[in-house]
């Protein structure tokens, strides 16, 4: 979405702050996006014994169980309505202005997210500012982004997320302290549908609500999107899909460009 159609306030007309509009593409979100547990052992371990957490840019409520008490953060409010019932209601924030009080708690979170903030060292600086232990970043590696079989298919998908997401050097200068980056394997069967959690299921990329819960196929003209479905459905179709990528349907899991970014304060 074009930024100048957000209006003076930098958010869309359903509040969302990033450079995607899930007042128009968040429909049916949580349908496609739903946590997976594998994924969620691999914050719950970054994040360590802790009790209070701030979940920024929470989305509708994916991986809030890996703490007693988390308190979510989304600004937009199609994502807050797909909230599950038994969650508590998020608060209308933006991650670059948190309204909590400093070391407010005693970690903070966010998992896919940080590729839509209009300013991304200002973000993290909030995190590191209410957190008073780790600051966990579940995002994706851009280096890594066009080595995924998609590429083949949908370069311009991909470019678009390798560009949105932010170098994970940026991510670690911006938080400080004592950093690490694990990389996270995507299984076969994973429950979150971004792009590269069909790895094993190409088949699944030609629901256009698959497509549609993953933001960067937003940012490409709908004609050209289609003609990536259409020449994958083809390859599909004549099985040269699996000639070249047919090893991976029998793999557990990919490691792709997922990580876990850890960032602990030191002194």
């Amino acid at each position: 979405m074009d930024h100048a159609s957000r209006g003076t306030s930098g958010r869309s007309s359903d509040g969302s702050a990033g450079d995607a509009d899930y007042g128009r593409i968040g429909i049916g979100y949580t349908d496609y996006r739903r946590p997976d547990g594998r994924i969620a052992r691999s914050i719950a371990d970054a994040l360590g014994d802790v009790r209070s957490l701030v979940n920024v840019g929470a989305g509708a409520g994916a991986y809030e169980s890996v703490a007693p008490r988390v308190t979510a953060v989304e600004p937009s409010e199609s994502m807050r309505a797909q909230r599950p019932a038994h969650l508590p209601p998020a608060v209308d924030a933006t991650a670059e202005n948190l309204p909590f009080a400093d070391d407010a708690f005693d970690a903070a979170m966010t998992t896919f997210s940080v590729h839509q903030w209009s300013d991304l060292k200002a973000g993290l600086r909030e995190m590191r500012r209410v957190a008073r232990g780790p600051v966990v970043v579940l995002t994706c590696d851009p280096d890594l982004v066009r080595d995924f079989w998609l590429y083949e298919y949908a370069p311009l998908v991909l470019d678009t997320e390798a560009r949105r997401y932010p170098a994970i050097g940026d991510i670690a200068d911006a938080l400080g302290g004592e950093v690490s980056v694990r990389p996270v394997p995507i299984p076969a069967d994973c429950t979150d549908g971004f792009n590269e959690a069909y790895y094993a299921r190409p088949e699944r990329l030609l629901d256009p609500g698959a497509r549609q819960a993953c933001s960067a196929w937003s940012f490409v003209e709908s004609e050209l999107c289609e003609q990536y479905v259409e020449r994958l459905r083809g390859d599909l179709r004549s099985g040269a899909w699996d000639e070249r990528h047919g090893a991976l349907r029998g793999q557990p899991s990919l490691n792709g460009s997922l990580v876990v970014v850890r960032a602990i304060p030191v002194g």
